[in-house]
């Protein structure tokens, strides 16, 4: 009886350490979150400051008042605040978009030149914003670079070779099939909401894949592989939903954005 005494014991102590360890917030006791935010935040404006010290940013109102349209909708209706995006067009000839720390969003004038329509744009602008949403920028750098490093430039060591090569990581490779495709399938649903048609997102992944006179300046496509197969998968998953294709900028709204990035001086 003794024995079977203190085993039922051992069990009530062992659930009731157990129940009192599952009520412990121990991310905020330990100030986990607080730790990655601040490195986000840190390493966002640090990336952010060496790119405007070598790079052509864009500084015009026609062309962020046209930029902005084209988000609006894409937050609005997936509940994304649009102020926690900091959305920067460089003047690059590439064709690429990559998401930085702490919600910066980097958009090459190579990019909006390239897209047919504003449909095409948009896919690239939902997929990198799905990126930044659900926290695949730091997910990257934490599995690539290594959380303690990133954490150990943004308070104190300044090593200007890790900044570089987070920019490398961001700008040039790809993330993890499974998050390519998480952030596909994201921009699409975005899309969807926002009532804009997401074929022209994959007829954009089909045609730069196959594009080889761009192919030297495609460095989106190039950091996201099997862009051919991504286009099948985009398609395949907007087969037989209702589809409005309404636009957002006016044929002649969308002629004037583009032709502004293209022919903007500083």
């Amino acid at each position: 009886m003794k024995t079977l005494f203190r085993g039922l014991s051992i069990v009530v102590v062992f659930f009731g350490i157990w129940f009192l360890l599952s009520q412990v917030d121990f991310i905020t006791f330990f100030k986990i979150d607080k730790a990655k935010s601040a490195t986000e935040k840190g390493m966002g404006d640090m990336i952010w400051d060496q790119i405007k010290t070598t790079e052509d940013i864009i500084v015009n109102d026609s062309i962020t008042k046209s930029l902005d349209k084209l988000l609006k909708p894409l937050c609005e209706e997936n509940g994304i605040e649009r102020d926690s995006l900091k959305v920067h067009v460089i003047k690059k000839d590439e064709v690429n978009a990559f998401a930085l720390p702490d919600g910066h969003l980097v958009v090459y004038s190579g990019l909006i030149e390239a897209s047919k329509n504003e449909q095409a744009l948009i896919g690239v602008l939902g997929h990198e914003i799905a990126h930044i949403e659900n926290n695949h920028v730091m997910k990257k750098l934490s599995k690539e670079i290594g959380f303690s490093v990133l954490m150990s430039i943004t308070t104190g060591n300044n090593n200007s070779g890790v900044i570089r090569e987070v920019m490398h990581t961001l700008s040039s490779s790809a993330y993890d099939r499974s998050l390519e495709k998480e952030a596909d399938i994201a921009s699409v649903e975005y899309m969807l909401k926002a009532k804009v048609d997401p074929a022209p997102f994959a007829d954009f992944l089909y045609d730069m894949s196959f594009d080889n006179k761009l192919e030297s300046a495609l460095s989106w496509v190039n950091s996201h592989p099997e862009s051919e197969e991504r286009a099948k998968y985009v398609l395949e998953y907007i087969k037989g939903k209702k589809i409005n294709k309404k636009t957002v900028l006016s044929q002649t709204e969308w002629e004037h954005f583009q032709g502004a990035v293209k022919n903007y001086e500083n």
